[in-house]
């Protein structure tokens, strides 16, 4: 039978609709898109649809970059990120240069106090937000809720979320200027942690200088084919697009304008997974911006070689970072000419970007990678039924945000306290967990404690709020002038 006289737009909506009836109902721009790039399969259950899921379809499907998607899954495929390139950048790496290690003389104490005083001056200038990823769930913890609502509290149960806030309101406190608070969650978590904010009514902070923005997403494809998979008729199979997601996420929301125009002029940046993280290190700031770096990393020093932490390392004169996948029991080791070990400076996800830099990522100047997983997706068929499978069967893409780091033209190291600084909440047992986190918590509050002449037992469980102190020091003269007592520290109420 002779098909009708149509252009090619039409016959693809025809033969997606069935009738030129349906065919009316179809977005022409979407179809022309999906055409394109042999995906059509995506508007199959179109006129089935109610208007509402046409338009949660319509809106996934256009904000999915299907060249990029394509070209990322034809390169895995054809193995162009092989093995070998891995080898290559092992056997290229050298331990990082531009370090400022932790002072160990009279010259680099001072040089670290100054530093202080620097990063003091921009905190009571405005001159520095906050940026807390939370994009995550607590799955991995047994805990059914965003991560930064797990209660972590050694006594109180704080949660997360409530000794960052605390952190944040007790640094106005202290310095004096505005510090805005910026909290990327993802499709998983926003909705339950702006009601959590809600219900504690921001912990006392200025609710104006809090912002939610959400990081983008990216869809799974069938690994064989390419073909975008569908998890229902009106919505594809969609997982978040990974921390480096963090860049243009800020664009999209127009909070890098914002900030802009508040006179904000670089950015601390954590994951929400680590209560003992130091908010707005005025040290860290400072190193940054007297090196005039646009991009600066905090490292810790890898406690054995094959401890599973990514790796801050020079190759051809760019930082980079090396997973610890990426290495061997024995290139794990490695020393240099000097017998230092190479891939000592674990990487703990606490960086300084300066607005600028993150400016001209956005800008096309330069664009973070696309990294390829393979992974087990469900989703439905063809005929709408869904597949479970039992191995791994699509590409999942994600960008990491260490990958700005080789972008930099100025990147610094700066090597921090590992008891102090690095006790994250990764896995519900063992290293890394609830227990060794709340631990630490204690540990470091009853060093405090010392320090002021009162020696606790190592069981003693002590929590002291960012309010009542933000350092051993200001804890000191909190207890000498009879503002907090000992005992207010090892009995403290539920938190609410």
């Amino acid at each position: 039978m002779q098909k009708p006289a149509v252009n090619a737009i039409e016959y693809i909506l025809f033969n997606l609709c069935g009738n030129r009836q349906d065919m009316k109902t179809t977005p022409p721009k979407v179809a022309t898109k999906l055409a394109e790039y042999h995906q059509e399969h995506l508007l199959q259950w179109w006129d089935e649809l109610s208007d509402e899921q046409q338009t949660s379809l319509k809106t996934q499907i256009e904000s999915v970059d299907f060249e990029t998607i394509q070209r990322v899954w034809q390169e895995s495929k054809q193995g162009s990120d092989t093995a070998d390139t891995g080898v290559d950048r092992v056997e290229q790496a050298a331990a990082p240069g531009a370090v400022v290690l932790q002072p160990s003389s009279d010259a680099e104490e001072t040089q670290w106090q100054h530093a202080t005083k620097v990063g003091a001056k921009l905190l009571t200038d405005s001159k520095v937000a906050v940026i807390t990823v939370a994009g995550g769930q607590g799955s991995r913890l047994g805990f059914a809720h965003p991560k930064g609502m797990f209660p972590i509290g050694p006594i109180s149960n704080r949660s997360l979320f409530q000794v960052f806030a605390e952190q944040i309101l007790a640094r106005k406190r202290r310095h004096g200027g505005e510090i805005p608070w910026l909290i990327m969650t993802s499709s998983a978590t926003h909705s339950e942690t702006m009601e959590f904010f809600e219900q504690h009514n921001f912990w006392g902070l200025d609710r104006n200088t809090v912002a939610f923005f959400q990081q983008g997403s990216m869809p799974a494809v069938d690994a064989s084919s390419g073909r975008v998979l569908m998890s229902a008729p009106d919505a594809l199979c969609l997982s978040p697009d990974g921390h480096g997601g963090l860049v243009m996420a800020l664009k999209t929301s127009g909070l890098l304008d914002r900030m802009a125009s508040e006179g904000v002029e670089d950015f601390f940046y954590h994951q929400v997974d680590n209560p003992t993280v130091i908010l707005c290190d005025t040290a860290l700031i400072g190193l940054h911006a007297l090196n005039n770096s646009q991009l600066t990393t905090s490292v810790v020093r890898k406690q054995y070689p094959t401890e599973p932490m990514g790796v801050l390392v020079d190759i051809n004169d760019h930082v980079e970072i090396i997973e610890y996948s990426e290495l061997n029991e024995a290139q794990a080791a490695g020393k240099d000419a000097s017998g230092q070990w190479i891939f000592w400076a674990g990487n703990t996800a606490i960086h300084m970007f300066s607005l600028g830099f993150l400016e001209h990522l956005t800008s096309g100047g330069g664009q973070l990678e696309l990294h390829v997983a393979s992974k087990t997706v469900e989703h439905i068929d063809s005929a709408g039924n869904l597949i479970k499978p039992s191995e791994p069967n699509a590409n999942k893409f994600e960008r990491f945000i260490f990958d700005a780091l080789p972008l930099a033209s100025t990147a610094l190291i700066v090597e921090g306290n590992r008891q102090r600084e690095f006790n994250p909440v990764k896995n519900a047992e063992g290293n890394d967990s609830p227990a060794t986190s709340r631990a630490a918590l204690s540990r470091i509050a009853r060093e405090w404690l010392a320090n002021a002449g009162h020696t606790l037992a190592e069981s003693a469980k002590v929590e002291i709020s960012p309010l009542t102190a933000l350092d051993a020091d200001e804890l000191a003269n909190s207890l000498a002038a009879g503002r907090i007592t000992v005992d207010a520290l090892t009995k403290l109420p539920d938190a609410t």
